[in-house]
């Protein structure tokens, strides 16, 4: 059995990686589930990337780091299949994030599939390992999918509880410490020994060659991690400065020039949305609730979520006037599909239980009065 030890610098770099994989990945899936699915596609692929990436880079970092009496190498193509493996199972995770109804369930699978595949990337990695051999035991095996599972699992329900910029700071830490945490848990219940006999006349991946790879994925993550920060700063102020216009005016009435005339608008009982590069209608009726995405709006029906290219406005002055009540300055919602209604101390929220897509809308403190005159309860 070989004496094992950790250079202190490498550490440190292995979780500077994992963390701003995270960041990077998780930024860049942030409205994703409101594109069509090309370009979701592309994004949900880019984030795959990123995040399973950052899982292989962290764990070579640490391997790097990795200090043994003997020398030892890597062969490519197991190496090569880790790397993929590990994008592979977080890309499965993104797809039913973002391409299935969200849910508590599908959250939850989610974060599963993450946990799973930071454990198997890593000991596919060490399996590639030669002039060595590492050993197991069944409690470190353990120790580690179980923390894996429940890091990758609370990552995940926190970077998608909700979709600001705070939750996925707080879910890029869990996401890091996940991924260095089951490398460390496992490496402390691994043991290694030389392999009487190997050929150490031509190492098939040298720590050198290793470590020049690693460099420049991590530069690559580094990269992206800059530009996926240069876009969060403009958002966060923007956050706050929402934040504060709303404790002194919660729901400012827009200007009079900004909204289309109610009175000069025909009103329309179908609303359009996209899906596939085609247009497709629906009747209003049938439309839970619509939310505010940038210009265009988010319709949520059942369990789906729709790409409708009107603007909140837009829909507020087309749609048949008394089939929907402005609950915030981002929803418009259906009295009909609301089920229930809670009163706070200025405000309120209402709640959708049969809509699988969403489940509750707040409704700031100017319009409470029009929702609760909706409902009948004035």
């Amino acid at each position: 059995m070989l004496e094992v030890s950790h250079n202190e610098w490498l550490v440190v770099a292995s979780l500077a990686v994992a963390l701003m994989a995270g960041f990077t990945g998780l930024s860049l899936t942030k409205g994703a589930s409101a594109l069509h699915a090309g370009p979701r596609k592309t994004r949900v692929a880019m984030a795959a990337v990123a995040l399973g990436g950052g899982i292989w880079a962290m764990h070579f970092v640490a391997m790097l780091g990795l200090q043994l009496p003997i020398l030892f190498y890597y062969d490519p193509l197991i190496t090569l299949i880790s790397a993929l493996v590990a994008i592979l199972i977080v890309g499965v995770a993104l797809l039913i994030l973002h391409f299935l109804p969200r849910s508590r369930q599908t959250i939850t699978l989610a974060g599963v599939c993450v946990g799973l595949g930071i454990p198997v990337m890593h000991y596919i990695g060490m399996s590639g390992m030669r002039l060595c051999q590492p050993d197991y035991t069944l409690l470190g095996l353990l120790e580690a999918g179980a923390a894996s599972i429940l890091l990758g699992v609370a990552a995940i329900w926190i970077a998608y509880g909700e979709r600001t910029y705070r939750n996925i700071l707080l879910g890029t830490l869990f996401f890091g410490l996940a991924v260095f945490a089951v490398h460390f848990v496992a490496m402390y219940g691994t043991s290694f020994t030389a392999i009487e006999g190997a050929d150490a006349a031509g190492p098939l991946i040298s720590n050198a060659t290793l470590a020049l790879i690693v460099a420049v994925i991590a530069f690559v993550i580094c990269g992206a991690f800059l530009l996926s920060s240069v876009t969060l700063l403009p958002a966060v102020e923007a956050q706050q400065r929402a934040a504060e216009a709303q404790t002194d005016d919660p729901d400012p009435a827009p200007e009079p020039d900004a909204l289309p005339d109610p009175e000069l608008t025909p009103q329309i009982k179908s609303v359009p949305y996209e899906l596939d590069g085609k247009t497709f209608f629906i009747d209003s009726g049938d439309v839970t609730a619509i939310r505010a995405e940038g210009h265009y709006t988010i319709l949520y029906r059942g369990t789906q979520k729709l790409f409708c290219p009107w603007s909140i406005s837009d829909a507020e002055a087309r749609l048949p006037r008394g089939h929907f009540v402005r609950a915030h300055r981002s929803y418009l919602v259906n009295p009909a599909h609301v089920t229930g209604f809670e009163r706070k101390k200025d405000n309120g929220v209402v709640f959708f239980d049969a809509a699988g897509a969403l489940e509750k809308v707040p409704v700031s403190r100017s319009r409470l009065q029009d929702v609760r005159l909706a409902l009948g309860l004035v």
